[in-house]
């Protein structure tokens, strides 16, 4: 598959870099190359920068109707274009055809829900006043130019949670989505361009991170950075941003546990524990990373998920319908691997997989991996996996298994499996995690979706979300 050559969107128009650069992305699947992108340099991020400052005048004036209306003609654009804009995410990403659904719907769905969400939760309101000598009226504004930087695991899903909020409150937005899966927002850019969205609303540019990120977070242009990534990536933007006061929200890295109690519908777990592991080969900020089963049901998990484990697909392509393709880049891959290799030498049990697939020896494939007798020292205790391997923990008591849950410095999703209600309420209070899923696992864009300690501020998704992308004034006039 070839898109050919894609140019960014700034000002209402798709352009080349002012310098010529250019980017050849490649497949993870098998290496080939399947686009080639003009590559953003210092000048073009300042260009973005210049165009949202501009883009914001407008759209800020225009009424909640008139920013939906629009809102609605990016969504029909989105839908009459799904099949290309799937394309795009299973050829940079590696994803199964199945899997891109999830960042067209989540997409469309932003678009839908983030006007009706201004419109429930963010009306203008009014204070009493104690001594009747005033009128006060507390109204929202929209913050400002917005940067938005994007992960690389679910491309359109994360620019969904960025764009529908910012378009919605009325915000411009500079999107510079991951050097290494860019396509898809680079046609996004193309069909605004189609449908002539409002010049400087929409950005869409993507360079090196330490020259087109650097610049837009240094500028004292944006009033926001928002970004999903890693928890030293956003430590960078932290720094680089001090150059102003700026709002920063951010979706960082998460080690969740995924705990299995005694009295748990063990079918249920295992098919649970499945998906969260292995979907998106297991590249997804909340994906389980550490399993922790109770002894009395340790034997009988162990048995049901290496079963169905070993008959895990991998595939890659649109006609295909495997349950795993590769993994994002060989640097992605050669770090798990050395994860295996370390938690290996330090007593790790290796159940199933830990090698590169032998009949997928072109590509950054990896096999599904079970590890057992894992201990809260080891590396893959601590690390942020991001990739299909899964790590086993026996535990025997409540006590026990809430320590070693809490023993992180991340805090982004947690799961557990009980059919006690005092279990469930103590761990729903104890567990040290943004969000708690008991007895089932469920994302939706309604849903307020945030860390707590390393994994971010903030939230993602939900009404929440435009709290950071507006502002409020007070206005209070003498009676």
């Amino acid at each position: 598959m070839d898109f050919g050559k894609l140019k960014m969107y700034v000002g209402g128009e798709l352009i080349d870099s002012i310098d010529g650069s250019e980017k050849i992305i490649q497949c993870p699947a098998n290496n080939n190359s399947i686009a080639q992108l003009s590559w953003a340099n210092k000048n073009d991020a300042e260009n973005a920068l210049e165009a949202a400052k501009l883009g914001f005048k407008t759209w800020s004036k225009l009424s909640l109707d008139e920013r939906k209306v629009w809102m609605t003609k990016f969504k029909n654009a989105v839908i009459n274009n799904e099949k290309l804009l799937r394309k795009a995410i299973i050829y940079e990403m590696g994803k199964t055809y199945e899997g891109s659904k999830e960042d067209i719907d989540s997409l469309t769905s932003s678009l839908d829900f983030y006007p009706d969400a201004m419109e429930k939760y963010f009306s203008d309101s009014s204070i009493d006043d104690k001594e009747n000598t005033h009128t006060h009226t507390l109204k929202n504004y929209p913050v400002g130019v917005v940067v938005a930087y994007l992960a690389w695991n679910f491309p359109l899903l994360n620019l969904a949670f960025k764009i529908g909020p910012a378009l919605a409150s009325g915000c411009s937005i500079i999107i510079k989505p991951s050097e290494i899966s860019p396509v898809s927002a680079y046609l996004i850019g193309k069909l605004l361009k189609e449908i002539d969205f409002p010049a400087g609303v929409v950005n869409i540019i993507c360079g090196e991170p330490e020259i087109v990120a650097a610049t837009l977070s240094k500028s004292k242009i944006p009033r926001l950075i928002t970004m999903i990534g890693s928890t030293n990536t956003a430590k960078k933007v932290f720094s680089d941003s001090s150059t102003s006061i700026k709002r920063l929200s951010m979706e960082l890295g998460g080690n969740a546990p995924f705990i299995v109690f005694d009295d748990a519908d063990l079918k249920s777990a295992i098919d649970l524990a499945i998906g969260i592991k292995f979907g998106n080969s297991g590249q997804i900020c909340v994906a389980a990373n550490r399993f922790f089963i109770h002894e009395k049901i340790y034997d009988r998990f162990l048995e049901g998920y290496l079963n169905r484990v070993k008959n895990l697909k991998l595939g890659f392509g649109e006609n295909q319908n495997p349950d795993m393709g590769p993994l994002i880049t060989s640097k992605s891959r050669d770090r798990i691997l050395d994860l295996i290799d370390d938690t290996l030498k330090n007593g790790g049990k290796l159940e199933y997989g830990g090698k590169i697939p032998g009949n997928h020896p072109i590509g950054n494939w990896l096999e599904p991996t079970v590890i057992t007798n894992i201990n809260d020292k080891m590396r893959i205790f601590n690390e942020e996996i991001f990739g299909p391997v899964a790590s086993i923990m026996k535990f025997s008591s409540d006590e026990q298994v809430l320590a070693l849950a809490n023993k992180t410095d991340y805090g982004l999703a947690s799961y557990i499996f009980t059919t006690n209600d005092e279990r469930i309420n103590f761990f729903s209070e104890n567990l040290e995690f943004g969000e708690v899923q008991v007895n089932g696992i469920k994302y939706a864009i309604y849903l307020p979706h945030g860390g707590i300690k390393e994994s971010g501020i903030g939230h993602d998704c939900s009404h929440l979300a435009l709290h950071d992308y507006l502002t409020k004034k007070r206005i209070s006039i003498a009676l």
